[in-house]
């Protein structure tokens, strides 16, 4: 876990040097105090406090030491940095091995984010949902998903036959629904067992091209 020792005049201004080391608040630490200060006599004999402060154990401290821990693990070079807006936890990766925590078309990351969803809610009433993105990737990849969508759709369209696309998760396969939901042309369905589940993308009946 991450932690920062340091010194000061006073404990409280110690602990606020090393909350600060941390990028947080003193309300936002644990504090443990190593040295008590002491005036000495006559100035002579002084010491400083010393303390120790680690991030309190809150939700999102939990997800970022999972993700951080894991990548640590698997021997990746990552910068793991995580932020919180209402209900959902966002974990951001950056890096030279950010392809290796993406996986193939994003697999590794799926994993590596059900897993610290599990972790986060463990015994708790409140959920939290987490979010884990890698150099932009879900951007990157829903844009990619609504284009391959639009095009396809174009194809149904004109031939009048259905195309099949890869099976995709649960995300992946509402970008496609969501992106041609409005189109005259075409419906959506999914179909298949998870994790083989795809969309399929059908000629809307009465329409022509």
């Amino acid at each position: 876990m991450d932690f920062s020792e340091k010194y000061g005049r006073t404990i409280e201004e110690a602990a606020q040097l090393a909350a600060a080391d941390l990028n947080l608040t003193i309300d936002d630490v644990e504090i443990e105090v190593l040295e008590e200060p002491s005036k000495g006599f006559l100035g002579i004999g002084a010491r400083s406090a010393k303390v120790r402060v680690t991030p309190k154990k809150t939700s999102e401290n939990t997800a970022l030491e999972f993700v951080k821990e894991t990548a640590e693990k698997m021997g990746l070079d990552l910068k793991i940095t995580s932020r919180q807006s209402d209900n959902i936890i966002f974990i951001d990766i950056e890096g030279k091995d950010s392809g290796t925590i993406i996986g193939k078309r994003g697999q590794t990351l799926d994993s590596l984010q059900y897993l610290v969803n599990l972790v986060v809610n463990k015994n708790t009433d409140k959920y939290m949902k987490v979010v884990v993105n890698a150099e932009n990737y879900r951007e990157k990849r829903e844009s990619t998903l609504e284009q391959l969508a639009i095009r396809l759709a174009g194809k149904v369209s004109k031939t009048r036959r259905s195309v099949r696309l890869e099976p995709m998760n649960p995300y992946e396969r509402k970008v496609i629904h969501t992106t041609l939901q409005d189109d005259v042309r075409v419906n959506t369905k999914s179909e298949g067992e998870e994790p083989y589940r795809r969309v399929v993308i059908e000629p809307r009946r009465g329409h022509n091209a």
